[in-house]
């Protein structure tokens, strides 16, 4: 299991393995088999979407897995800068600093 889950995840994943199991094997076949988009792409849609239904959990875990694949933080505060005019400014904020929690050398 990946040890860079929150706790309730870990938790919740030795408490029902069976569905954890599941759940990890949908999660992976929508990534990797469910269409065309590239790796840095599908990064880019699920912050984008983390962001659009203000899941902060989310959207440290996609700030996460985008560095991983070598997004730079540029790119991902480009994603909260392109929410304002769609989701509105409070939210906006709230994803990029969200974003920032998770940067390198963050003040966060």
């Amino acid at each position: 299991m990946d040890t860079r889950l929150p706790k309730s995840v870990t938790s919740f994943a030795s408490r029902y393995p069976e569905i954890w199991s599941a759940f990890s094997a949908l999660a992976e076949a929508c990534h990797e088999k469910g269409g065309p988009l590239d790796e840095k792409s599908r990064r880019i849609a699920k912050l984008a979407m983390a962001i659009g239904m203000r899941q902060e959990g989310a959207v440290h875990s996609a700030v996460r897995q985008a560095l991983e694949v070598g997004l730079s933080p540029d790119e991902l505060i480009h994603v909260a800068l392109l929410a304002i005019t769609t989701i509105g400014w409070p939210n906006a904020q709230a994803a990029l600093s969200w974003i920032e929690d998770v940067l390198p050398g963050s003040k966060a």
